[in-house]
């Protein structure tokens, strides 16, 4: 069954992480994206560690469900035959440094010349203007001055932390596919074709908001950040492992005390109210842990669980593929790639009761789908190969040998 966005053709001028991620999430809805590549390597994922049959599993985890197009857009040619690509295209989406694309004779103005409806999708580092704007961007840099790390620290003046997961890339690629499915909404219903701007750096601080930034909030009444976090987090040691307990009502803090065999701390003035207890947070979490530490991690989550207090036991990567909760959620699935094999994989997140996307095709080698297209488009033959050997397009076959 085709997905929701089916209809939907996209052209992807990404690499990375954050570009490919928001094409991923249109093509696993049944877009039809084309990821064009330079025939000289491609996405530079593509050549990173933990590699099979030539691809690696960054690449593949970021670009299943589209078609490779290998092109040279430094040749006038090459560019002509994506302005022809581009002819009732929906979506065009890049990510280079700003001015890059201007540069390349891929603006605006220059795509809306040959598609004058598409949406245009501009995603950048820390944004198109300001001192910032040119500077060369990594995910810990995007951490580091949207505060993430500090908020990670648990204070703004203890040691900052990274996330240890590129948070900023996939939380643009994620806001970006929202973002993109609105411009569309609009486009149908009879606005034009607009121009959808993020930067990483906007879209950390946004995530940031809704629950780490209560501190700057109140304009003139800035609060210190060190008295509303605690310095312990909620994952907390047993006598065999770790578990994650969370309270918040007092519902749940009085079951914890049951769980916990702990009555008096009812009594405890420290804790008496939900204020109180976040105040004293870091007292209560210490004595929480110090119970904890007694028993092993199923005994405590039974009883956690009788209680109706949140928990859940801390999984390792490995232990996840097989949890029961994701078992039932069938949130694992696994598909066959021609050259990299039975691969494991998230599927979309998002279910559709009415228009379920199937898994169409695992992530490309570079330059497999160049052929096709520019057969769809109507080149000869023999036009093909005098591209191919003049290095304007890559065709697959030599990538693909030259991986192994």
């Amino acid at each position: 069954m085709p997905g929701p966005l089916d209809g939907i053709r996209v052209i992807d001028l990404t690499a990375m992480v954050s570009g490919p991620l928001t094409t991923m999430i249109l093509a696993d809805q049944g877009a039809d994206v084309i990821k064009v590549e330079n025939p000289r390597g491609g996405d530079h994922t593509r050549l990173v560690s933990n590699r099979r049959g030539g691809l690696s599993a960054s690449f593949l985890n970021n670009n299943r469900n589209k078609r490779s197009l290998a092109l040279n857009l430094k040749d006038p040619r090459g560019l002509e035959i994506l302005r022809k690509l581009l002819v009732g295209a929906d979506v065009f989406v890049q990510n280079f440094r700003p001015g890059v694309i201007e540069r390349m004779g891929l603006g605006e103005a220059a795509v809306r010349a040959v598609a004058p409806d598409i949406v245009y999708v501009s995603i950048s580092g820390f944004g198109e203007r300001g001192p910032y704007a040119g500077k060369p961007v990594y995910d810990p840099l995007v951490q580091a001055l949207s505060g993430l790390t500090t908020v990670q620290a648990g204070s703004d003046e203890v040691r900052p932390r990274l996330v240890r997961t590129i948070l900023p890339d996939k939380l643009t690629g994620f806001t970006a596919a929202q973002a993109i499915t609105a411009a569309l909404l609009a486009r149908e219903r009879g606005g034009p074709g607009q121009h959808v701007r993020l930067s990483m750096l906007d879209s950390v601080v946004a995530f940031l908001w809704s629950s780490d930034m209560g501190s700057q909030t109140f304009v003139g009444e800035d609060f210190p950040q060190q008295k509303a976090q605690s310095f312990i987090d909620l994952i907390y040691e047993t006598a065999d492992g770790y578990i994650s307990v969370a309270v918040q009502s007092d519902k749940e803090w009085q079951g914890l005390t049951r769980a916990l065999e702990r009555p008096e701390w009812l009594e405890d003035p420290r804790f008496e109210t939900t204020a109180l207890r976040q105040t004293n947070i870091d007292e209560r979490l210490n004595l929480t842990q110090e119970v904890l530490r007694q028993r092993g991690s199923a005994e405590w989550l039974a009883r956690l669980e009788a209680e109706d207090v949140p928990c859940a036991p801390v999984l390792r990567r490995r232990d996840v593929i097989g949890h029961p909760q994701l078992a039932a959620n069938e949130t694992i699935v696994e598909t066959e790639h021609p050259r990299a094999g039975r691969l494991r994989q998230a599927r979309p997140a998002a279910r559709f009761s009415e228009t379920a996307p199937e898994h169409r095709r695992g992530g490309p080698r570079l330059g497999e789908h160049s052929r096709a297209l520019l057969e769809e488009l109507g080149l000869a033959p023999a036009e093909i190969e005098t591209l191919e050997a003049e290095v304007v397009v890559g065709l697959g076959e030599e990538q693909a040998e030259a991986a192994e």
